[in-house]
């Protein structure tokens, strides 16, 4: 495995476009942006759902950050790309989640109900 400094993991579905064509696109397309810039030491891994769905738009998710961003179209990648990848720059208003915040108040209360 090649030296990284980031790691993007993508979300391919199926449920965040109709049977994930949509993000598997978008993922391949992530693929192309990243390999076009060879300073990036960034390791790419797709994965299946995140449950995350609601997110309605494939999932990116960027570590060691921990941001999960919303890719709603190529406009959305470039920017994630560019700004954040290559920048340094989180692209705040794509973001719907971050490592180490959440409901976990409601998660806790949910898990009591099931035991």
């Amino acid at each position: 495995m090649r030296t990284h400094h980031r790691h993007v993991l993508m979300c391919v579905g199926p449920r965040c476009t109709p049977d994930g064509e949509r993000a598997q696109a978008m993922f391949e397309l992530m693929g192309e942006k990243i390999d076009a810039r060879p300073e990036l030491s960034i390791k790419r891994t797709r994965t299946h759902c995140m449950v995350a769905c609601k997110a309605q738009a494939p999932v990116l998710v960027v570590y060691p950050e921990g941001v999960w961003y919303r890719v709603e179209d190529e406009q959305a990648l470039d920017r994630i790309v560019t700004e954040h990848l290559v920048g340094g720059r989180e692209v705040t208003p794509l973001i719907f989640h971050r490592l180490g915040s959440g409901d976990t108040g409601l998660l806790d209360a949910k898990e009591a109900a099931c035991t």
